[in-house]
């Protein structure tokens, strides 16, 4: 087992509506991740992926708010430190943040290097111009970025050369963990392949020692990480090995996550399509047992109970929230059992 990088243990955040009403967008959750893995989140809008990104920064404004559990980066628990301390000595350095529709957050009005030199000095005010524009310069081309892009406002960049800029800007200061939001989504096939790539580079050349990358495609993330983990109603449904999750689901949400799109991957290529009926539950007043029963068609009477609330785990540390998924694992064991049981009889009978 490799140095755990990121642990997060029961994390529940949440959101304060003006009419003082809670909703839990994060709702205990806890996984790990391993220097050098990169991990997968997926699941529909709404189901609380983008929340966790924000929630693992420790950086809270409302009307989001910090509830209970621990968010421990390397070995620093950074739940309850100042805003400030977080700021300035975790955001960018510790952990970085790549935001949905990234190719809008550059300044339009600002040169790309001066905007990396905001960056810079908030973090190191002593640095100079030119050192920060020979560590960018040197970052850029060592991630296929032309070193011209520096001198470049925006709006003379493309869609793609934008995005690629952002992740070169957000791994300047050397973040241990990256966490990239929907970095693919809006660009042409083209492009995605090239943020892909860089992502990947970033890891194998260091300059990142781990990953997270969210999206609502579970096919994308097997071609990206090695674990994968699925989000339902703010829960934490299933959590595996990338080639688990995608070709040997367990939760019945997962399993209708890869049956509502087209798969290239070999096995999967002519699997009919299917969508989940109905709609998440309202997180205001959610169901006392599991939030997926209602969409279920494989609901049980005791899943509607708080029985169907808990996080259960299969061999090689797989986890999963689903009481059917539980039962037909037990049988699945048993009845191999019973085959070697029979096979081991045979071979002594023969003998």
């Amino acid at each position: 087992m490799g140095n755990v990088i990121l642990e997060v243990k029961d994390l529940t955040t949440k959101y304060i509506t003006r009419f003082k009403e809670d909703i839990y967008a994060v709702d205990h959750v806890s996984f790990k991740v391993e220097e050098g893995q990169s991990l997968g989140i997926a699941g529909e809008s709404g189901c609380g992926k983008s929340t966790l990104a924000l929630s693992l920064m420790g950086y809270y404004f409302p009307p989001l708010h910090y509830t209970s559990g621990e968010i421990i980066i390397d070995g620093l628990n950074i739940t309850g430190m100042p805003a400030d301390d977080v700021r300035r000595t975790i955001l960018g350095r510790e952990i970085a943040y790549i935001p949905q529709a990234a190719m809008n957050a550059l300044n339009p009005t600002q040169k790309v290097i001066r905007f990396i030199e905001d960056v810079v000095q908030a973090h190191h005010p002593d640095t100079s111009k030119k050192d920060i524009y020979d560590l960018a310069r040197q970052r850029f081309e060592l991630l296929g970025l032309p070193a011209e892009v520096l001198q470049k406002y925006p709006v003379e960049l493309s869609g793609g050369m934008k995005q690629r800029t952002v992740i070169a800007v957000s791994v300047i200061l050397g973040p241990k963990v990256l966490i990239a939001d929907e970095p693919s989504s809006a660009l042409d096939v083209t492009s995605q392949k090239m943020v892909i790539k860089m992502l990947r580079d970033l890891m194998e050349n260091g300059y990142i020692k781990a990953m997270i990358f969210i999206t609502h495609e579970l096919p994308l993330l097997y071609n990206v990480t090695d674990h994968i983990m699925v989000m339902y109603a703010g829960q934490l449904v299933e959590l595996a090995s990338a080639q688990e999750a995608v070709f040997d689901p367990l939760h019945p949400y997962s399993k209708g996550l890869m049956g509502s799109i087209i798969v290239p991957e070999e096995g999967l290529r002519n699997v009919k399509l299917t969508a989940i009926p109905g709609v998440p539950p309202n997180l205001k007043n959610p169901p006392p047992g599991c939030r997926f029963a209602d969409r279920c068609k494989y609901v049980l009477p005791e899943c509607r109970t708080p029985l169907g609330q808990q996080l259960r785990e299969a061999h090689g540390g797989r986890s999963y929230r689903c009481i059917f998924a539980e039962t037909v694992l037990r049988e699945t064991y048993v009845n191999e059992q019973a085959h070697e049981q029979t096979r081991g009889q045979t071979h002594v009978n023969a003998r």
